[in-house]
């Protein structure tokens, strides 16, 4: 492999931790497409750099943001125990649903997300504190506050129906490993709107457990030697620089404005994934 494509690697890998860093979500979302389609790797090579490239952006933003103190760790532990339930439920189901169903069904999913998420323009804080406090939430003492430097003040936030949101991050798991995506698309939105959580608390919260749940997926695509160092390795480094840029964007960024772009982003996605339901590739089959 010469220079100039470990440069172009280093470099996708890099923007698009960058952005996954900043949002919570899994960069594989972008580097799977970027590789196949641009880069002409095959789709499980790709998808093995991904996962590595997921474990590296975890990792790397994690350190600013639990200096920031911006992830609710206990609140992750929680809801990683449903996620990786529902990603347990959807391996044995595959293969039972039409992939085309599945697309169409997760278009629909983002633009209820889209929908959900403009519907509140701004973050429960001045509600976090009027608001009824949740019993489940109380005993799991998942209640807590974060510095917002945007605003120059803390802001302190309950957790609301811990039910709810363990249901959603069941469906998530289940929609991700039928799909075979990252699911902090979902769970970002299902934080936000069910949990009631800040965004940046969502962002920062989502971005810890998609590291867990990428973990577990790394061991079996190394068995299967679908993990290659020589895309591997370049994909992980420039994760780890994009990661750490993308932390440190949030949170100087305002909170309405990292909504904009995650609402954005959503469209994006959900635009895809229903050309991908009709059967309907704007670049082509991929090599």
């Amino acid at each position: 492999m010469d220079t100039g494509h470990i440069l172009w690697l280093f470099a996708v890998s890099l923007g698009a931790s960058a952005l996954g860093g900043m949002l919570g979500m899994a960069s594989g979302i972008f580097i799977v497409p970027i590789l196949t389609v641009f880069g002409h790797i095959d789709i499980h090579i790709a998808v093995g750099a991904s996962i590595v490239s997921v474990i590296a952006c975890s990792c790397g933003s994690a350190a600013p943001f639990l200096r920031g103190r911006l992830t609710n760790v206990r609140l992750a532990i929680v809801l990683e125990t449903a996620t990786t339930l529902g990603a347990l439920c959807g391996v044995m189901m595959s293969g039972l649903i039409p992939v085309r169903v599945l697309y169409f069904i997760f278009a629909v999913v983002l633009m209820l997300s889209i929908w959900q998420m403009l519907a509140r323009r701004s973050d429960p804080v001045a509600a976090a504190t009027a608001a009824s406090i949740d019993p489940w939430s109380a005993w799991l003492c998942l209640d807590a506050r974060y510095p917002d430097h945007a605003l120059g003040r803390e802001i302190e936030y309950r957790v609301h129906r811990i039910g709810l949101g363990m249901f959603l991050m069941y469906c998530a798991g289940l929609i991700s490993a039928l799909l075979g995506i990252g699911s902090g698309v979902l769970k970002i939105p299902a934080m936000d709107t069910a949990l009631r959580l800040p965004i940046k608390v969502s962002s920062a919260t989502s971005n810890f457990m998609i590291g867990v749940t990428a973990a577990a997926s790394a061991g079996a695509y190394f068995v299967r030697g679908e993990i290659v160092t020589a895309i591997a390795a370049p994909v992980a480094l420039g994760s780890v620089v994009g990661a750490m840029i993308g932390a440190r964007v949030l949170m100087r960024v305002t909170s309405d404005k990292l909504r904009v772009l995650f609402v954005i982003v959503l469209a994006v996605l959900a635009v895809q994934m229903l050309l991908e339901a009709l059967g309907v590739r704007l670049f082509g089959a991929s090599a």
